[in-house]
């Protein structure tokens, strides 16, 4: 609880158990108003007061001990993210839970933005209406973040040579289409200026002001991503990029707005760069509340993305997502319409399926859960059968979860009486961009052992 940041907890995401904290040390520092001898009641009305919020952010607390010696720890999911917290006994706020992403750098963003960058997917922080945050931007998604997902964008916008037309007065010598009279009227006077008329033509151009607002936002993109805000490494890389932008962008001049309006006439790429500016102009006007972050969505393009680069190397093909409907004529309510892995390797007759959870079981290997042995059996059900769409005997599949370092392990499974054979795969996989190459490897010495 370090107040001076208004902070009240930080844990990392896929936290099984946190340290606990005790009763009596929130009474003294947090819930002064509450009564010590009945702390635990406090502890479950705190839950109750946050519920809400908590289960935004995929957060469960528990309770354990009694009396005096209660004392309450948290566990964490696949969500990061900052919420605001209430007191039990004053219904004010106290302080911001925080939820960290699990990688190894010194800035909790800086590895984040580099796979963002990757993989090339539109991954946002969802918002809910809530209290301010009491840590203010300490805590919040940095601009960064948004800066260089609009560099991207602004990227594949320049690719498309975006034209729009754009009125404009000029002078003719003779009339012609839209003259404005009353200013020649005004000026005609004069001997030289008779056969001037100011007209307004429609000019098809780059050089419109909506391109203008788009420049005026790149420039604050560029601002923040080369000052020291930005870790030193994204920076690094960006610069390369924003010396080629400020040569396309040369000729353009910025136009100062808050806020660039999106029209159904907008195509896809160039909605996407409006809506990002958009929330980049918003980012100092609006008062932080309550985020979150789907990592097992990340993490999911993240091993796809591994296997994309494998399927490079050995040829063959692998479809992300692959979508398999079900058929039948009599639908419940809770009957699923299809199954969907997370990827389908395809080379000659051996298929391949891929499933990746980001979940915790790499990171508590000897912990002794129930929770996490159902987890793992729900996901070792649910990759054989996925496999069991392979009509092969002897059958493989990848189930992938998040690690601290790169490990394979396998789990053999025989039905010897009519000669199947299933193989799972168990890989663990960092969350860093520069594992990649590393990760490939081994997938693919393992796949030649598969005779794939």
């Amino acid at each position: 609880m370090t107040k001076d940041q208004g902070l009240f907890h930080e844990i990392p995401c896929l936290t099984e158990r946190s340290s606990t904290i005790s009763g009596r040390e929130l009474q003294k520092k947090v819930f002064k108003g509450a009564d010590k001898r009945v702390i635990g009641l406090y502890l479950q009305k705190f839950i109750q007061y946050n519920l809400e919020l908590f289960s935004f952010l995929g957060i469960e607390a528990h309770i354990e001990g009694s009396d005096l010696n209660t004392s309450i720890f948290f566990k964490s999911s696949e969500f990061i993210g900052t919420i605001p917290l209430r007191a039990p006994d004053t219904g004010k706020q106290i302080g911001d839970f925080v939820v960290s992403p699990r990688f190894t750098g010194t800035n909790r963003f800086e590895e984040f933005v580099e796979i963002l960058d990757l993989l090339g997917d539109e991954i946002s922080p969802e918002f809910i209406e809530s209290l301010p945050l009491a840590s203010k931007r300490a805590f919040r998604p940095p601009i960064y973040l948004e800066a260089v997902k609009f560099i991207s964008a602004l990227e594949k916008l320049l690719k498309q040579h975006w034209r729009k037309f754009d009125n404009k007065e000029i002078q003719l010598s003779q009339p012609s289409g839209q003259v404005n009279w009353n200013k020649y009227a005004k000026q005609s006077f004069k001997v030289e200026q008779r056969l001037v008329y100011p007209t307004r033509k429609n000019f098809l151009s780059e050089f419109h002001s909506e391109f203008s607002e788009i420049r005026f936002v790149y420039d604050l993109c560029k601002l923040e991503l080369l000052s020291s805000n930005t870790p030193i490494r994204i920076r690094a890389s960006i610069s390369k990029r924003i010396s080629f932008l400020d040569e396309k962008l040369y000729f353009h001049k910025p136009k100062i707005t808050s806020k660039i309006q999106i029209t159904n006439a907008d195509g896809v790429t160039i909605k996407e760069a409006k809506q990002i500016a958009n929330r980049i102009l918003n980012f100092n006007l609006i008062d932080g509340t309550a985020w979150r972050v789907d990592f097992a969505d990340v993490f999911e393009k993240f091993i796809q993305q591994i296997f994309k680069e494998v399927t490079k190397s050995i040829g063959g093909k692998f479809i992300p997502n692959l979508k398999i409907y079900s058929n039948t004529k009599k639908r419940f309510q809770w009957s699923l319409n299809k199954l969907e892995p997370d990827g389908v390797l395809l080379k000659d007759d051996q298929v391949i399926f891929i499933d990746a959870k980001y979940k915790s079981h790499l990171y508590n290997k000897f912990d002794q859960s129930e929770t996490l042995k159902e987890d793992h059996r729900r996901d070792l059900h649910q990759i054989l059968a996925y496999s069991s769409f392979n009509d092969a005997k002897n059958k493989s599949g990848f189930l992938c979860y998040p690690s601290n370092k790169i490990e394979l392990s396998k789990i053999e499974y025989n039905f010897s009486q009519l000669g199947f054979f299933n193989q799972v795969l168990i890989l663990g996989v960092p969350f860093r961009k520069s594992i990649i190459p590393e990760t490939k490897n081994l997938i693919i010495e393992n796949l030649e052992l598969l005779n794939l």
